[in-house]
């Protein structure tokens, strides 16, 4: 890779950054990493998104350095992104300790852009209540969408949440769904 070019995991960190509406506060190379340190409009709170460039298997050892820049800009949240894998002992540190692990199946582009995905969008908790209100349901009666589903990943919906899908329709204009996440 030539100085300049950026990584995959780069891209996916400005994908993931546009795609869930986060506002970059500063980017920094680390000699092993590149960090973004992010605003959370929505939660009103910052994170750190941490890109592991040409790992194949991503340890405790990465973890624990993520963990230690976390604690030095005094930061609770992160999110890893990676080309490679996760190895078990990750997975199971990284939901005790607030950090989210990007799949690297993860999309290098922004896939709302393409004529047959649809917008997606989480519905705030008054939304939510209204909406159940309306068609008098419990959300486990909305039809469901798995939280794998690379929209779902994508925006940053977890289990639990209500989605409104905006799809464009030759004869209603705009045609709304809804659906809840599951795991």
């Amino acid at each position: 890779m030539s100085r300049g070019e950026e990584s995959i995991g780069e891209r996916k960190a400005k994908v993931l950054i546009k795609l869930r509406g986060y506002k970059l506060i500063k980017k920094e190379k680390h000699k092993d990493a590149v960090s973004y340190i992010i605003g959370l409009p929505k939660e009103k709170e910052k994170a750190i998104v941490w890109c592991i460039p040409g790992e194949t298997t991503v340890g405790v050892a990465s973890l624990n350095r993520l963990q230690k820049v976390m604690k030095e800009v005094k930061i609770e949240r992160g999110i890893i992104v990676t080309e490679g894998r996760y190895t078990h002992a990750v997975k199971q540190g990284a939901k005790k300790k607030k950090i989210e692990l990007l799949p690297k199946t993860f999309p290098v582009f922004d896939l709302f852009e393409h004529a047959l995905v649809p917008k997606h969008e989480i519905l705030t908790s008054e939304e939510r209540q209204q909406l159940l209100a309306q068609y008098k349901v419990q959300p486990y009666q909305l039809p469901q969408i798995e939280a794998s589903d690379p929209a779902v990943k994508a925006i940053g919906a977890k289990p639990g949440d209500v989605l409104r899908i905006i799809r464009k329709s030759p004869t209603a204009g705009e045609h709304l769904a809804y659906r809840y996440v599951v795991e």
